[in-house]
């Protein structure tokens, strides 16, 4: 039964664990032959790091993502779930 408090942070924790447990389990299916295609990602993001040198410090910027299949899988599966407690 869905009730109207459901809070959005546990939705954004719900989704990000359903990205990370897909992706481990991505990575362990490709090593599988019938389910090589959960493995199949796509990488975007910054390639080579940003940095800024302000004579004090240096901030360095770097992000990459990496999506596959099954983490797409795992993410719909826990909105799902979500949306079922």
């Amino acid at each position: 039964m869905a009730t109207k408090d459901k809070n959005i942070w546990i939705l954004l924790v719900f989704i990000l664990s359903g990205l990370v447990v897909g992706g481990l389990l991505g990575e362990l299916a490709s090593r599988v032959s019938g389910l090589w295609w959960l493995s199949y990602n796509q990488s975007f993001g910054l390639q080579t790091p940003v940095t800024f040198d302000l004579k004090i410090f240096t901030i360095t910027f770097a992000m990459m993502f990496k999506i596959s299949i099954a983490s797409i899988i795992g993410m719909v599966l826990a909105i799902f779930i979500y949306k079922k407690i």
